[in-house]
């Protein structure tokens, strides 16, 4: 059968690669249409790019239907991997599915069948039963970080997922470390396993940093400080402490966003923005970010919070030394506690700097624009806009981002005043906007 829609080279040129990693470029020859297959590999390997290319090379050319179906444990996955498909520009259409926005724009968006659907198990089991998702033609599955489904209690809805799965023929399931054993409700006799979780050594140093207990939240202080201009990602066990440690952080003067489960959908968008253009180079989160996120040039993981299992502490760590880049680890720990089995009693002591000074604010801020992809607004007319109708120079504008409704954009701090003073009603494809700082 013809399959058209995998050009290597141009999907490369799109993602900005040079070449694919071994473990992306042996999994894409090995893999064939009718195998089940378990792909092995730490996070920050290219884990998405490596089952997006195994997709293509099995699909179709010219399927007019639904041809695969991606559950994630994650809003934040799922709209990682969509981004990523977006940039691989196949032509093909993908819909995103996840709680937290309108079921209706979804449901507007299946009407005509995408050739991919990616989503959350919760949201992709409602369209399924409101026969928005047309299942009868899905060929392949494929179930990222599919470990973490389970382990966040989506067994009941993932199995009702795939007994409406008539016509699979390919499975493909994802792990940052290798899988012992398989529920029974995935059906899958068959399976191979490609581990590639030796072949990538995260470029990571892990030190500790000791503490007294009393003074845990100016310890951080000083670990931050001596970070200096560096992005950093601080992990802390509960939500409810993220609050309370931002507040202090920030009247201490340290510039951070803050990312977690309970922060409404734009809230959180609004925070990885900022941290992924450079607006802001601290992040306090909880597991929430230890997957699904990927931010390059993370230099600095704090483990705040000791966490629970080794798998937590993989994950965390994934998020910095991505992809062969160098990375730091930090693992604060209070004075005479004894740190866990998985994290070695031998890594060395981290230097904080006794005159560090607080890190200063970035040379960029965040404007939010009022219009994104469903107002038919793209990169390039918010660049076109900032650039000319606006006055910006080149250099005075950053990273762009348009979600559906809404766009962000990275802007000189200098020059932000000044854009604003034109008035924060201005009209982009001559559609009314709001601009303002993303707050």
């Amino acid at each position: 059968m013809a399959t058209q829609n995998l050009d290597s080279d141009k999907i490369l040129l799109n993602l900005g690669y040079e070449e694919l990693t071994q473990m992306q470029s042996e999994s894409l020859e090995h893999f064939s249409g009718g195998k089940n297959i378990i792909l092995s590999a730490p996070t920050g390997s290219g884990k998405t790019v490596g089952f997006l290319l195994m997709m293509l090379k099995i699909a179709p050319a010219g399927f007019k239907d639904t041809f695969a179906l991606i559950i994630t444990p994650t809003r934040e996955l799922a709209l990682q991997i969509t981004e990523v498909f977006q940039k691989m520009k196949t032509g093909l259409k993908v819909t995103t599915c996840y709680g937290g926005h309108k079921r209706e724009i979804e449901e507007n968006n299946l009407l005509d069948a995408p050739f991919l659907i990616v989503g959350t198990p919760g949201r992709l089991g409602d369209h399924i039963r409101r026969g928005n998702i047309r299942t009868q033609n899905i060929q392949t599955l494929i179930l990222d970080e599919f470990d973490k489904s389970l382990e966040l209690g989506f067994e009941e809805e993932m199995k009702f997922i795939i007994d409406n799965l008539p016509g699979i023929k390919s499975s493909i399931l994802t792990s940052a470390t290798p899988i012992d054993s398989l529920p029974p409700f995935l059906n899958l006799t068959e399976v191979e396993q490609l581990d590639y979780s030796d072949a990538h050594e995260p470029q990571a140093h892990i030190t500790k940093s000791t503490y007294k207990q009393e003074e845990k939240d100016n310890h951080l202080l000083k670990i931050l400080c001596t970070a200096g201009s560096r992005r950093t990602i601080v992990f802390i066990n509960e939500k409810e402490s993220i609050k309370t440690i931002g507040k202090y952080l920030s009247s201490q003067g340290i510039p951070l966003a803050a990312y977690h489960g309970s922060m409404e959908q734009r809230d959180r968008e609004t925070s990885i923005a900022k941290f992924r253009n450079g607006s802001v180079l601290f992040l306090i989160t909880t597991d929430l970010a230890s997957r699904g996120l990927d931010i390059s040039h993370v230099r600095f993981i704090v483990h705040y919070d000791l966490p629970s299992s080794e798998e937590i502490f993989i994950h965390r760590n994934g998020r910095t030394a991505r992809m062969d880049a160098s990375g730091d680890i930090i693992v604060m720990t209070p004075e005479d506690t004894p740190l866990p089995e998985f994290i070695p009693d031998t890594i060395e002591e981290f230097p904080i700097k006794a005159a560090a000074q607080l890190p200063d604010k970035t040379e960029w801020t965040t404007l939010y624009i009022s219009a994104g992809k469903k107002d038919k607004v793209n990169k390039g007319d918010i660049a076109g806009f900032l650039m000319k109708d606006a006055a910006l120079k080149k250099e005075d504008v950053g990273l762009i981002e348009v979600k559906d409704f809404y766009s962000f954009a990275a802007i000189r701090r200098s020059k932000m005043n000044m854009l604003l003073g034109q008035g924060k009603k201005q009209k982009i494809k001559n559609k009314k906007v709001l601009l303002d700082v993303a707050r």
